[in-house]
């Protein structure tokens, strides 16, 4: 990381030299450029003169103080400054160590790492640290940065010294009209909310992530590969009247996970389907059990019918093998009783014929 200011801390006659670097990184937040929508080109944004209505390059601008309610604009130059007594400009002047508790988290302004600057400084920067982090103090100060005086603030964390600039404290608007009138709470309302307090746990910030962004990356992305943009899911709007002490209750069933046990289920509604009425949770297991018992019924009469189909299918068909044997006896006697009739018949006649013989002959 970049220093981006050097000083020294100063408390009593202790003084570390230290390098500030930013500890915040703001350029991964969505932000957008200004373009033309008839062309698509960027806006470009110049410095133009009031007076002259030309463009000043970079060098030729300077600052300046306008009072409030002036028209009247002072230049200042940076010599001018220079002069000024400031001797916050490189050194960070502790004033005192408090708890933390007493810092108002509305003046808390730009976060910066405080590193040492040099082998000297280690001992002292180590020092200040522990001290600040077995006494569970913060130490206050003033620093000048960037043109401006302001109130520090200065913690351990994480092995480091982090200073926080601070709001001064006529810098805060007062909060005059803004929170309601007195307002009536039971005592089971709050007992809920804090119940729900401690029920949804811990955070865990590895899972804290921008999800507008996201959505802007994929857009983005959507739209340089020409694919159709997925409108956004509309939400409820509008505000809802709630009953305060059961959305309480619901909410820290959901924090929990479920119903604590012991506890029986209250009694659940079907969602109407069509007009259909709702029924009570025992009601739909008992006709869930009947549609059940209906089902079983069918899928047993079906695995039946297969069986049974086979079983009647089986019997014609030794029917038919058993009246095919019978049809086959009766033909083969019948073709043996006209045989032995046939022979009856031949032999009757030979025997007629020899007796005509004989007569004739005599």
């Amino acid at each position: 990381m970049r220093s981006i200011w050097n000083g020294s801390i100063s408390f009593g006659l202790v003084t570390i030299p230290v390098k500030t670097y930013s500890a915040t990184d703001r350029t991964s937040s969505v932000s957008f450029v200004r373009i033309h929508e008839k062309d698509g080109a960027q806006i470009q944004y110049r410095k133009i003169c009031e007076l002259d209505g030309e463009e000043v390059p970079n060098e030729e601008v300077g600052k300046g103080y306008q009072a409030p309610g002036d028209d009247a604009i002072v230049p200042i130059t940076d010599e001018d400054l220079s002069r000024l007594p400031m001797p916050t400009a490189k050194t960070l002047s502790i004033l005192s160590f408090v708890d933390p508790d007493q810092i108002d988290p509305l003046q808390m302004d730009n976060a910066y790492y405080l590193g040492p600057n040099g082998a000297a400084a280690t001992k002292p920067y180590a020092l200040l640290r522990e001290a600040l982090e077995d006494h569970r103090k913060v130490a206050l100060g003033k620093v000048a940065m960037r043109g401006r005086e302001s109130l520090a603030m200065l913690r351990a964390h994480n092995g480091a010294i982090v200073m926080h600039t601070l709001l001064w404290p006529d810098q805060l608007r007062p909060v005059t009209g803004v929170a309601p009138d007195e307002v009536e709470l039971r005592e089971n309302e709050l007992t809920l909310a804090k119940t729900l307090m401690d029920s949804l746990g811990e955070l865990d910030p590895a899972e804290l992530h921008d999800d507008y962004r996201e959505a802007v990356e994929e857009l983005v992305a959507a739209k340089l590969e020409g694919e159709p943009v997925a409108p956004a899911a509309s939400g409820t709007s509008g505000a809802q009247v709630i009953d305060l002490t059961a959305a309480l209750e619901k909410s820290v069933r959901a924090a929990r996970g479920g119903r604590e046990a012991g506890t029986e289920a209250e009694p659940a509604s079907v969602t109407p389907i069509r007009g259909r009425k709702a029924v009570k949770k025992g009601e739909a297991e008992q006709g869930a059990a009947k549609k059940s018992g209906a089902a079983g019924k069918k899928a047993a009469a079906k695995k039946t019918a297969p069986a049974t189909a086979k079983k009647t299918a089986a019997a014609p068909k030794a029917a038919g093998g058993r009246a095919k044997g019978t049809s086959t006896a009766k033909k083969t006697a019948s073709k043996t009783t006209a045989k032995t009739s046939t022979a009856k018949k031949s032999t009757a006649k030979k025997t007629a014929a020899r007796k005509t013989s004989k007569r004739s002959s005599a």
